[in-house]
């Protein structure tokens, strides 16, 4: 855990101590180096029962993981003695009452275990953002959820946690629309949703505050397609402005002036990469090496053109294998191509702390629907984005749990991605089907996490701020980090600080990645090394909140700790 207090003791006898002054890149030749291996990775079964589907995922600053579906899709496994309004529930008719069953649960992560949560509007395809604060902020939904806004504030173990309904309403009806958290303060942007071409914020800053126009989505959506424009990709510049990409188009947007800055190049070959398509995206990590100014988006997968109509007539096209990569900082764009081992929709891709892509759960053809996608995709995909073209892509070890519609995947802190969920169903149904309801949880484990790692990986990570009454770092400020590792540092010793995201049908919202700047490396001869960093320079490199930080040597993780980066006007906590 993050510690308040500055230590100069301990600094002190590091300096009059035997030691080793290093760079944080591009050590000593001297230095240990780690063999990274070839492994492809490991699968560990968590629960047989989640008791409720995985539709929705989120990491919080507590170390648990919230975990939700649709209220509307009947009984879930999870039933309740009472309702959320307090009526008991006893009569055989409760038994297929949805109201009567917990549509949201918490994970403990380090307890393996779970508690019933009390969502009262429905979550079906809506979208999420952390604030600085560490509470999570969700929006949307359908039906009683449409307009819904809602908060989950983790508290750690208390059992009077709970999600709580907003007073606040969204000014449109929000399902299938995406979230992220702006560099203005606690500030989020809604885009889209099903027939809706408007954007807006939350929270509201005056009460008949809006939403705006943006002609963008209705020129992308395709009516006989199910719109192949929801769920739109957002990601957030280091200049402050948009990305935005819905269909196979992208623009460069200026949410403060309401104005599309540039127009990209459209993304190279047939079919789309957005829901009911399905494709998912990343923006790679950021680096303090070009002072983060260089910005580079990833998408990958998607479904064939069509693919929507052929599947409600019980024909499943096969997947896109092709992903575009393309810088979104500078003035000359273009998508270079390059293809995965495999077709696949329905994934996820999540940043690891090694800077590398991981592409998990989804399906070979088809599309997001009711029972519209088939032949699972069983095989994860590494994306190691600094190799040479074609050689980037590398296959890990296959579960035997089909993951399709309604999965989803987060990356833990100790290393491991929690995966859970699928349901390609409006109801919890197990049996006769060629994906029944899944409910079991499981953990991919990266090769990295292995044995035979283990001397070189750094542990016992604490973050320190130097502050006596301030919990987290200004932008530009120096903060330090102590771990110990028995042998001396590899050649590149590296610092990563990750946005958890809220995912959900394959995008995962606000995952961010940066490498922090070492501007100090000190170990001492018990193997203590304590490092002085600087934290990222403005909101829009990095939005306030909470990170995970990790130390990375030789490509090796640490199991990685919460950090916080402070708003500009704020701080105590």
């Amino acid at each position: 855990m993050a510690s308040h207090n500055h230590f100069p003791t301990v600094i002190s006898s590091m300096i009059s101590a035997l030691f080793f002054t290093l760079h944080c890149i591009g050590c000593t030749a001297a230095a240990g180096t780690a063999s990274k291996g070839d492994g492809k990775g490991q699968w560990q079964l968590l629960l047989d029962n989640t008791e409720v589907v995985a539709m929705h995922m989120a990491l919080t600053h507590h170390n648990t993981v919230v975990i939700f579906d649709q209220t509307e899709a009947g009984p879930s496994g999870h039933q309740l003695r009472r309702r959320y309004n307090g009526t008991r529930c006893k009569t055989r008719d409760d038994l297929a009452d949805s109201s009567c069953y917990a549509h949201s649960v918490e994970y403990d992560i380090a307890g393996n275990k779970l508690r019933p949560l009390r969502l009262t509007t429905d979550t079906w395809c809506s979208s999420g953002s952390f604030l600085s604060n560490g509470t999570l902020l969700q929006t949307g939904g359908h039906g009683t959820g449409a307009q819904g806004v809602r908060y989950f504030s983790p508290c750690g173990g208390n059992d009077d946690c709970d999600w709580s309904e907003s007073a606040q309403s969204l000014a449109n009806e929000r399902w299938y629309a995406s979230s992220l958290l702006l560099p203005d303060e606690d500030r989020v942007i809604v885009v889209g949703g099903r027939r809706v071409f408007t954007y807006e914020y939350i929270p509201k800053q005056y009460s008949n505050e809006g939403s705006f126009h943006f002609p963008f989505l209705r020129n992308t959506y395709e009516r006989r397609e199910g719109g192949n424009n929801l769920y739109p990709f957002l990601h957030i510049c280091p200049n402050g402005r948009l990305f935005v990409f819905a269909n196979r188009d992208s623009i460069l947007f200026n949410y403060r002036e309401n104005r599309v800055v540039k127009h990209f190049p459209r993304i190279p070959g047939d079919g789309s990469r957005n829901y009911p398509s399905s494709g998912s995206s990343v923006i790679l990590p950021l680096d303090y090496t070009d002072s983060y100014e260089k910005a580079e988006v990833v998408v990958c997968g998607g479904a064939a053109n069509g693919a929507f109509r052929a599947a409600r007539n019980g024909r499943y096209l096969e997947g896109l294998s092709s992903c575009g990569r393309m810088v979104i900082t500078g003035n000359r764009h273009k998508w270079n191509m390059e293809y995965m081992p495999g077709p696949r929709l329905l994934s996820d891709m999540l940043l690891l702390p090694t800077g590398d892509v991981l592409i998990i759960n989804g399906a070979k053809c088809g599309t997001a629907g009711w029972n519209y996608a088939r032949n699972a995709s069983l095989e994860p995909y590494l994306y190691h984005p600094k190799k040479p073209l074609g050689k980037r892509f590398s296959v890990l070890k296959a579960t035997r749990i089909p993951r399709v519609h309604h999965s989803s995947a987060v990356l833990l802190p100790d290393g491991r991605v929690l995966v859970a969920g699928s349901n390609p169903h409006n109801r919890y149904i197990f049996e006769d089907v060629a994906y029944p309801t899944e409910l079991r949880l499981q953990a991919f484990v990266p090769d990295y996490m292995g044995s035979k790692h283990h001397q070189f990986r750094p542990t016992n990570v604490t973050v320190h701020y130097g502050h006596t009454n301030v919990y987290g770092v200004r932008y530009s400020r120096e903060f330090t980090v102590r771990f110990w590792l028995g042998t001396k540092p590899s050649s590149a010793v590296e610092f990563t600080a990750y946005a958890p995201p809220f995912t959900s049908h394959s995008i995962s919202m606000n995952q961010r990645v940066l490498r922090l700047r070492c501007k100090s490396l000190v170990r001492d001869k018990n193997g203590w090394v304590v490092a002085v960093l600087e934290a990222p320079p403005s909101p829009s490199v990095a939005p306030a909140g909470y990170y995970l930080l990790t130390v990375v040597n030789g490509g090796i993780p640490s199991v990685s700790q919460w950090m916080r980066i402070l708003q500009s006007s704020g701080g105590r906590s």
